[in-house]
């Protein structure tokens, strides 16, 4: 075999290891388990590592998914097949076959240093991306480059190389070259280019390239928007705000640059953005993307009625356009307009929307929140399985309780599917909320207690536990869960809170309530029940004062009625009992017949 290899030293080289490699049927690519690295980015062009050396290069893919042209075969070197080189390309290839590929391309980019053959180049860089051997892949993508300096794929490859190994200034020249190719489109590589930069880990380097690259181009609306892309990316919302407001002054009726505009307006103000929007749709009014980016931010504003209306003026001009349906649909909950609602709703069942069971979920809520119990009932039942399942089967259950049917609705939670301990826990627990409600707090204690007596570590269940416990004035047992509940999740912010609380409400052990309720502080400062809790355990302590700060700012994040107990007690006990009955009277008229209001108004005031 040696002799008849020595015969054809003179062919072209790859030639020569075409043959030996359909002769042998050796496999050129590595094992299927390696699995891809390369993107669908033009500056990373897919490893096609199954390609075998010497085939004609694949016609690679322009942005807008036209073929280009063929490239013109590369000048190839004749070289002498020596033993070295031949023993240096096998051992590449049966590396790979074995899925060895640091190995197989380690020997690639050798044997491309050693033969300077453009294929040889390809396909070192390749399996060298494919490694994710980064030096390596730079240096044979270097070669393949120099030794076909027409390909724009060796230079799409090394400028993407450099890119990805944080070597920008290095890459900036071949940026330039793929910029400057005869008949390009300069636009299309510079997507190309802010799809790539956008994820440099220097940032404020690649805003700095970019920037060089689009001084080249001052009439190009493209080059300024990848400036102002990446500039976003890097956080410099003034750069890029400046940058997309002079592509708008090139190109007005440009919707993603007004919508990238709008989004870093947003930033630091809605209403900034809004006013954008508006002002882009009074001069382009067709433009779809920038009107529903303009009625999400009204949603974002709250301002659920004029936000509707663009929606519905959408729907006009795409009335099959399912998203635009569900959005009315939502707003019109919102604002109580359940007719047009359920209307929408129901019409996106006879369409192709990708949601159905959320859809029928909404119908069973409407119809609950219109006091339609056997139509919610209906429509709850209708839910199959996926993502609205378990929530639908609680809802029903939650209609039957209300009903007085509270057997029906615990064996119709203890009837539902389930495919994991999570999903049993959760129905269990809205299983207990049900029993809560109807008082039975022996019952869902025990309840429960059989349940942790099978998951004996769960943390929803521990809590649960102690918060019945907590009911039945079983004090101990309170303790004892949320201890271990603590020794499971240390960052249970609430286990702290509600053993503290526990303690100071009833007056016991005031400094360690203090030391429990501090700690829930530090972990959810801004909670206002625990704020609540920090306030009621300093009154406790007899420190009035300090403790109105804290349960005026916990009042004013949550208006809860226990809070406004709290609050209005301490008020009370200051000396301040014109705000204090304030309180008291619009905490009843809010929740006429709350416990905790009436019970401290009367302990107060007998």
């Amino acid at each position: 075999m040696q002799t008849v290899l020595y015969r054809l030293l003179r062919l072209p080289f790859l030639a020569v290891i075409g043959a030996i490699l359909v002769t042998a049927q050796v496999s050129a690519s590595p094992t299927p388990h390696a699995g891809p690295v390369a993107s669908g980015d033009p500056l990373h062009p897919p490893v096609r590592v199954a390609q075998q050396p010497g085939a004609p290069i694949s016609q690679a893919q322009s942005p807008r998914g036209a073929a280009r042209a063929a490239e013109p075969a590369p000048a190839l070197p004749l070289q002498d097949l020596t033993e070295t080189i031949l023993y240096e390309f096998l051992l590449a290839e049966v590396a790979a076959q074995r899925g060895e590929i640091g190995l197989a391309a380690q020997a690639y980019v050798d044997l491309a240093k050693r033969t300077r053959d453009p294929r040889i180049a390809r396909r070192a860089t390749e399996i060298a991306t494919f490694a994710r051997m980064g030096n390596a892949a730079v240096g044979a993508a270097r070669i393949w480059h120099e030794t076909d300096p027409r390909s724009t794929r060796a230079l799409q490859s090394l400028a993407g190389l450099l890119i990805a190994a944080n070597r920008l200034d290095e890459a900036e020249p071949y940026l330039k070259k793929m910029l400057a190719v005869p008949g390009v489109n300069v636009g299309d590589v510079f997507t190309q280019i802010g799809r790539t930069l956008a994820n440099a880990p220097n940032k404020a380097g690649a805003v700095r390239l970019v920037r060089a690259l689009a001084a080249d181009y001052p009439s190009e609306p493209q080059a300024l928007f990848t400036v102002a892309q990446v500039a976003f990316a890097a956080g410099d919302e003034r750069s890029a705000l400046e940058a997309v407001r002079s592509v708008r002054g090139l190109r007005a009726d440009w919707e993603a640059a007004m919508l990238l505009e709008a989004l870093i307006l947003q930033g630091r103000s809605n209403t900034e953005a809004l006013q954008a929007l508006r002002g882009f749709l009074k001069a382009n009014p067709s433009a779809r993307e920038v009107r529903l980016a303009y009625a999400r931010g009204l949603v974002t504003d709250k301002r659920f009625s004029e936000a509707r209306a663009e929606f519905q003026g959408l729907l006009a001009s795409f009335p099959d356009n399912t998203d635009v349906i569900y959005a009315v649909a939502l707003l019109s909950i919102q604002l109580k307009d359940y007719a047009l609602a359920e209307t929408s709703l129901k019409r996106l069942l006879g369409l192709d929307y990708r949601d159905k069971e959320a859809v029928r979920l909404q119908l069973g809520q409407i119809a609950e929140d219109q006091k339609r119990p056997a139509d919610a009932l209906d429509w709850y039942k209708s839910v199959g399985a996926g993502e609205q399942y378990l929530l639908s089967r609680i809802r029903y259950a939650q209609v039957l309780a209300k009903q007085g049917q509270l057997g029906q609705a615990r064996a119709w939670l203890q009837a539902s599917e389930i495919t994991d301990r999570q999903q049993r826990v959760q129905l269990l627990l809205s299983e207990v909320q049900l029993m809560r409600d109807a008082n039975q707090i022996k019952d869902a204690f025990d309840l429960v207690a059989r349940e942790l007596d099978q998951l004996p570590d769960n943390p929803e269940l521990l809590y649960d536990h102690a918060m019945l416990a907590e009911r039945l004035d079983r004090i101990d047992v309170l303790e004892s869960s949320l201890r271990r509940l603590i020794g499971i999740r240390p960052d249970h912010a609430h286990a702290y809170n509600a053993l503290g609380y526990s303690l100071a409400d009833r007056n016991m052990r005031l400094s360690e309530a203090r030391e429990l309720i501090e700690k829930a502080l530090k972990l959810a400062p801004e909670d206002a029940f625990i704020i609540d809790s920090m306030g009621w355990v300093l009154f406790r302590q007899g420190q009035p004062a300090e403790a109105l700060q804290y349960l005026r700012r916990a009042f004013a994040a949550r208006p809860d009625p226990e809070i406004a107990a709290h609050l209005a007690e301490v008020l009370w006990t200051l000396g301040n009992r014109d705000e204090a009955e304030r309180i008291f009277k619009d905490g009843l008229e809010k929740n006429p017949g709350n416990d905790v209001l009436l019970n401290t108004l009367k302990r107060i005031k007998p």
